[in-house]
């Protein structure tokens, strides 16, 4: 299975913020979504530039105050050594890229435009549905 089929199956339209938004403003957006991450866009341009997440603010709060994320923008806190994937790439080699690097969201790019984001649970659903219909068809393969 392709990347392309779990963006199609899953994609719920993209959402993402810019580098100048607070860090208020992305703890809201990640509880208004239900989501763990968002993609962080040039405002003018839709540029990928970075990728904020629960992770990236946990430490930002574990070094600083607290009261602070009012102040403080998205561009100093995000991550901006992206790892990102592509509709042609195999789930199951996405899967090994994101237990590697340890990341849980990854952007989907295809020619240097953001097209998506999927996460690990994505990606483990597809790979349990799979498995799923493999079964099945060896059950009733045997069975006859």
């Amino acid at each position: 299975m392709k990347v392309s089929d779990l963006i199609k199956r899953d994609h719920k339209g993209l959402r993402t913020i810019i580098p100048e938004a607070t860090i208020k403003e992305v703890v809201e957006r990640l509880v208004e979504y239900n989501i763990g991450a968002l993609p962080v866009c040039e405002e003018d341009n839709g540029l990928l530039v970075g990728i904020i997440s629960e992770r990236d603010i946990l430490r930002f709060c574990a070094g600083e105050q607290l009261g602070e994320i009012e102040a403080v923008e998205v561009r100093e806190v995000m991550t901006t050594d992206l790892i990102v994937g592509g509709l042609d790439d195999e789930v199951e080699s996405v899967m090994q890229a994101m237990t590697r690097h340890r990341i849980r969201h990854l952007p989907i790019v295809e020619e240097s435009e953001l097209i998506g984001i999927i996460s690990i649970g994505d990606v483990v659903k597809a790979q349990l549905d799979a498995s799923s219909v493999e079964n099945r068809f060896l059950r009733n393969y045997l069975s006859t």
